[in-house]
């Protein structure tokens, strides 16, 4: 987006206008600081920087007075906090470099001066939620230091914002930590496969107690993740804010997770299936379970043991590192951005 920026904005602003932009990084901990207090950092940092305008971007969930915030201005400083989970999962480089730039065109635009009536620019909504998602100015007190707040509230709010909270975990890179559940998950697997106790059972399954196998093997590996990992996260205050932001790491490390695994358990389905085409033999598989080995007999059997080897793999999932799936939770990173923020002090 830095690359990008400036010439997009000097075709969109015109009248010669030319945009420096300068990327800085530093921690921002949502259960220390509040985005009044995010703001006060934002203003410090811009007059120790010179700088003329600020957008500060966050991966962490902002609330203020019950609600999701979206983006905080300050048209008198030029600053602007965007909170990117509120922007929803989906498409997120697009939307983000869209709020950026309306936010940067309606901090450049002209102020009101002396008694003169002229009305500050603002950003359009579009560029911040979509038309599922509709977002609404929110209150500001007299003492913040913002003059525009959009806020996001309601149950697709929420939904809005925990998906951006997902796609921020990066589901993707779970899979790649649990190599060891995954190594301990396809042994019990290929040990499976032969078993004629497995293939009895299997022959003998309904869909629906697969299905409940499946559901359970699933719950249980998503369980055994968070508590061995210590995923789980306490909020240590006890304010509306802070048990919702409680609520909303959970929930989304819960998805996050249950993503991960559910891609695991899809892959030892398909890794089991090519198993037990290569090594079953129909005559043998018939004289044990009396069925027949067909197509849907192949699948079935793949089908239970890839439910068993998840059990498996729960257990294998012990021998993995904390690092391996610190990604999938809030809390986590937010430890880390404590703990680097008490070093700097």
């Amino acid at each position: 987006m830095a690359r990008t920026l400036p010439a997009r904005l000097a075709d969109k602003m015109g009248q010669g206008r030319r945009f420096d932009v300068e990327v800085v990084s530093e921690p921002f901990t949502a259960e220390c600081e509040d985005p009044s207090t995010l703001m006060e950092r934002i203003t410090e940092r811009a007059g120790a920087e010179g700088w003329d305008i600020v957008v500060a971007l966050t991966d962490l969930p902002l609330h203020t007075q019950g609600r999701k915030l979206v983006v905080s201005l300050d048209h008198e400083h030029g600053l602007a906090l965007l909170s990117l989970p509120a922007l929803g999962g989906f498409r997120l480089q697009i939307k983000a470099r869209r709020a950026v730039e309306e936010t940067v065109i309606a901090l450049v635009g002209p102020r009101p001066t002396g008694n003169e009536e002229h009305p500050q620019r603002q950003p359009s909504k579009a560029a911040f939620a979509g038309c599922l998602t509709p977002i609404r100015q929110g209150p500001v007190d007299e003492n913040e230091g913002t003059d525009l707040r959009y806020v996001v509230s309601g149950p697709r709010g929420y939904v809005r914002v925990l998906a951006g909270m997902v796609r921020a975990n990066r589901p993707w890179r779970l899979v790649p930590g649990l190599s060891k559940a995954l190594a301990a998950a396809l042994a019990t697997g290929a040990v499976a496969t032969v078993n004629s106790t497995v293939w009895s059972l299997a022959a003998a399954l309904s869909v629906p107690r697969l299905v409940i196998a499946t559901v359970g093997s699933i719950a249980l590996m998503i369980g055994w993740l968070i508590v061995d990992a210590q995923l789980w996260h306490r909020s240590t205050e006890n304010s509306p804010e802070a048990k919702l932001r409680a609520k909303l790491y959970n929930v989304s490390t819960v998805v996050t997770v249950g993503i991960g695994v559910l891609v695991c358990y899809v892959g030892l389905l398909a890794v089991n299936l090519v198993w037990a085409l290569f090594i079953l033999n129909d005559r043998v598989f018939a004289s044990m379970t009396r069925a027949p080995l067909d197509a849907a007999g192949y699948l079935t059997l793949s089908w239970f043991v890839a439910s068993t080897a998840t059990v498996g793999g729960a257990l294998g999932s012990g021998l993995e590192s904390d690092e391996a799936i610190r990604a999938a939770a809030y809390s986590k990173r937010e430890q880390e951005r404590r703990n680097m923020l008490q070093s700097e002090d």
